[in-house]
């Protein structure tokens, strides 16, 4: 998905915020950096591109939006809105990013960003297929540059990285195997004096559904039944 995505910076005034992009693009693993006439043509000394030095380097410079984004298939557009008048559809970040990521694993595309004055123009925007904003309070809708590719990027990764670190389900254990762990387990209640006569089996029942409510695994069930067992010796021996 990473290698799809073409990140577009069109007339960014500070190297430092170009920096802070490819930085943030290095951590979440996207490499194609495109900037779009830069104020700055120095910008690929910018320190603040700390571990995205090779990135920075292979950075494409382009004179146009139209060429910087002619191979892709999808190109999207970022805007904080402001006073103008929007001729596209606009989503939030986090809907847009849903829809990228599908067009991102069919193919190439595009994710431009305007300078930290004055945004994508409008002729920049008659360049793309629709538009995301961060959603931001109404006094102070605009953001750092650097700080928008980071967002947008680590939303675009944020689902499928949790995907990967999500620990595999385990089947719960088999109903046998949690009737002979209660059967220990009464046992142990019985000897102790917990449950009594006549409220002995109201109170079984609940402990039941509380034993079912925590789906243990086959192997937990186990453990468990270890535990009681030698509970249980305990408790008929003392000595």
């Amino acid at each position: 998905m990473q290698e799809n995505l073409r990140v577009v910076l069109v007339s960014p005034r500070n190297p430092l915020n170009i920096g802070a992009a490819a930085r943030a693009m290095s951590n979440f693993g996207f490499e194609h950096l495109r900037v779009v006439n830069a104020y700055e043509v120095a910008f690929r000394e910018a320190r603040s591109a700390v571990g995205a030095g090779a990135l920075m380097a292979t950075a494409g410079e382009f004179g146009s939006v139209a060429a910087a984004v002619a191979d892709a298939g999808l190109v999207v557009g970022t805007t904080s809105i402001g006073h103008r008048q929007l001729q596209h559809p606009l989503r939030r970040l986090e809907h847009g990013a849903r829809l990228l990521k599908e067009h991102l694993a069919r193919g190439p595309a595009a994710l431009l960003f305007g300078s930290e004055k004055f945004g994508l123009s409008n002729d920049d925007l008659s360049h793309c297929h629709w538009l995301i904003r961060i959603p931001t309070r109404e006094a102070h809708g605009s953001m750092n540059l650097g700080q928008s590719v980071s967002i947008c990027l680590y939303e675009l990764i944020r689902e499928s990285a949790a995907e990967l670190r999500r620990p595999k389900a385990v089947a719960p254990a088999a109903a046998g195997e949690i009737n002979r762990f209660e059967d220990l387990l009464f046992e142990a209640l019985e000897v102790s004096g917990y449950l009594k006569e006549p409220t002995s089996e109201s109170a079984r029942r609940k402990i039941r559904r509380m034993i079912r409510r925590l789906r243990a695994s086959s192997h937990e069930v186990e453990l468990w039944q270890g535990m009681m067992r030698q509970i249980l010796w305990k408790m008929n021996n003392p000595g």
